[in-house]
């Protein structure tokens, strides 16, 4: 969860994820949908599959790797995780490097040269990590690097002061800590959608995503016009929202559908369209977004 998501949003839902799959013959038992649910608002859904993925792997398993090669090889774990499980869980003698880390040893060595990403900082710096790691205990080591750039070494107003190893950093000694780590700039694409929001008795209408590997998919969200046969109908201009999924920035306008009759025939002859009361909407797993957009249309403040 915290690959993607700061500490205290994280929290709440880890507490009701432990609580609802508290070991990986839990998780393994449940539902891809179920998951998603619980996993529902951190985004990022591709984690929460792999991690379903791994639970099915592992409760087949005669036993745990240990390693950060043997990790490595499941689903969905990359090297920063494997590293981290082997290190803090197993004690294994291996360098975790994520974000926080990066910007520690960047600064630490006064690399000030541009990275393409963070997955291509994590190589380059790897060399720099295990040279610094405490092998007698690397779990503690490696947490402590992380919790460093996290509380201390921050990407903005660093807390330089604070800092135990203050006097080695090469960036602070240039005067470059708001030059370094230097990423490449992300292009973002830009798209347009034209959403429909259709009431009727009580209910709003969603549609599901269906495409396999789309990191939507299996969720729910206002339908697109084209989906409700929309296109040429009168329809009222609600609001514009904008969101940011991967490298695509998309800009939605949500426009009010009347529930025609030739609208509840469509929903009838397709299964990825439903009818959803307060009740589903409480239990479907929607898109964080679009969760908030039909609440704020439901109350009002569109």
């Amino acid at each position: 969860m915290l690959q993607q998501t700061q500490v205290n949003t994280a929290i709440p839902y880890f507490r009701k994820w432990i609580k609802r799959f508290p070991d990986f013959a839990a998780l393994a038992k449940a539902r891809e949908s179920t998951v998603l649910k619980h996993w529902e608002g951190l985004g990022y859904y591709s984690r929460a599959r792999n991690l379903h993925k791994l639970a099915r792997v592992i409760v087949k398993s005669d036993s745990v790797p240990k390693s950060a090669e043997d990790w490595a090889s499941y689903p969905g774990i990359g090297p920063y995780t494997s590293r981290a499980i082997a290190s803090i869980r197993f004690g294994q003698p291996t360098a975790c490097v994520d974000g926080n880390v990066i910007r520690v040893i960047a600064r630490l060595t006064g690399y000030s040269e541009e990275f393409k990403d963070t997955a291509s900082a994590s190589r380059i710096l790897q060399r720099h990590a295990t040279m610094l790691l405490d092998n007698k205990s690397p779990g503690t080591h490696n947490e402590a690097m992380m919790e460093l750039g996290a509380t201390v070494c921050s990407r903005k107003e660093p807390k330089c002061q604070e800092c135990p190893v203050e006097s080695f950093c090469s960036a602070k000694k240039a005067g470059m800590l708001d030059q370094i780590p230097r990423f490449k700039t992300v292009q973002y694409t830009r798209s347009r959608a034209n959403r429909a929001f259709s009431e009727n008795g009580g209910s709003i209408l969603l549609q599901r995503n269906s495409n396999v590997g789309r990191r939507l998919s299996g969720q729910w969200e206002l339908p697109t016009m084209t989906a409700v046969g929309a296109l040429t109908q009168k329809t009222d201009l609600i609001g514009k929202r904008s969101r940011t999924i991967g490298k695509d920035r998309i800009e939605e306008s949500i426009y009010k559908v009347r529930p025609t009759r030739e609208l509840m025939q469509r929903v009838r002859d397709q299964r990825d369209l439903k009818w959803a009361t307060n009740a589903e909407l409480a239990r479907l797993t929607l898109s964080g977004p679009h969760r908030r957009w039909v609440e704020e249309i439901q109350a009002g403040n569109s």
